[in-house]
């Protein structure tokens, strides 16, 4: 890409390569937009094996869905630089997005579909499993360990929640407290739905025997097939601080606050996904992408209807 090209104004920009950030140039280049989707390369959902609960597509492989998503979105006339963004300032008509290696790009209205980090406990052993033994998702994982020994790690106000949706899926639910203590009502619904809580802090988390996963304890080793960790989840919003988008505090983690239509308070700019909805799975967050897109082209049709009833064409 040549500088001149860089500088040349976009109609969006697009900071994130994921579901979300795809289905929104997707939409945004059937529109007949220049759309540029700006990939660092880093999706949330790597380790895992498959994708599912995603309609028709129910256990693809999170990098060929991606690399599909991509395909489409050139197919259309969309442009996918593989990239980090570096820093992002307000512009002339607009914004500048500066790449590591090369731009700014200049755009008249910014998506940001960063995602999230999921920032796990520090307990030896769960990144290296995080995504194929240690999850954390119910409807992402949970029809794999079915009827498996299943253990959820109280790790944050979450964990309660999923040790409950965990029991749909299995008799043999093991509750770790870690240094908690979970309240009188919990312990009541633990009990009467065969819940086991095994007190102790965990130590690490490691290759197991008859089971998957060991999770060792202070005293002992309990095996469990599968290990439930709730992270704390924070969207990827720090290149934007320039601009004045603001992440705010969720009982999960971190979010880019937005209206419905997926406007933050800064004018021009918009969010979709998990970098604004925490819980989305990646059907959730590609329907986010497609439905914000919509809002933006309309934003760009009007704006543009408004400037030319101010500033008439005049015939030769």
């Amino acid at each position: 890409m040549t500088r001149q090209e860089d500088q040349e104004l976009r109609d969006v920009v697009v900071v994130g390569g994921g579901a979300a950030g795809l289905s929104a140039a997707l939409m945004l280049a059937r529109s007949r937009r220049r759309v540029t989707v700006i990939d660092a390369g880093t999706p949330r959902n790597a380790p895992a094996e498959g994708v599912h609960a995603l309609l028709a597509l129910d256990g693809v492989n999170p990098l060929e869905l991606l690399a599909r998503g991509r395909a489409e979105v050139i197919g259309y006339g969309g442009e996918v630089i593989a990239a980090e963004v570096t820093d992002v300032s307000t512009a002339p008509e607009g914004f500048a997005v500066t790449l590591r290696d090369g731009g700014p790009l200049r755009a008249r209205r910014l998506l940001i579909a960063t995602g999230l980090v999921d920032e796990l406990p520090e307990i030896p052993g769960i990144r290296e499993r995080w995504g194929r033994e240690v999850i954390h998702c119910p409807y992402c994982h949970g029809w794999e360990v079915r009827d498996s020994v299943v253990g959820v790690l109280a790790a944050g106000p979450m964990s309660v929640h999923q040790a409950l949706l965990f029991r749909q899926l299995t008799d043999s639910v093991r509750y770790f407290t870690n240094g908690t203590q979970p309240s009188a009502d919990d312990l009541a619904k633990f009990a009467a739905l065969g819940i086991l809580v095994v007190a102790g802090n965990v130590a690490r988390v490691e290759d197991g025997g008859e089971h998957a996963v060991g999770v060792r304890l202070d005293d002992r080793l309990v095996e469990v097939d599968a290990l439930v960790v709730a992270p704390k989840m924070v969207a990827r919003a720090d290149v934007f601080a320039g601009i004045g988008v603001e992440p705010a505090d969720h009982p999960m983690g971190t979010y880019i606050p937005a209206d419905a239509a997926g406007r933050t308070a800064v004018p021009g700019v918009w969010v979709a996904g998990n970098a604004t909805d925490l819980s989305a799975q990646v059907g959730a967050a590609s329907a986010d992408g497609t439905r914000v897109a919509a809002q933006i082209n309309a934003d760009l049709v009007f704006t543009d209807a408004d400037r030319a009833v101010i500033r008439p064409r005049v015939s030769r």
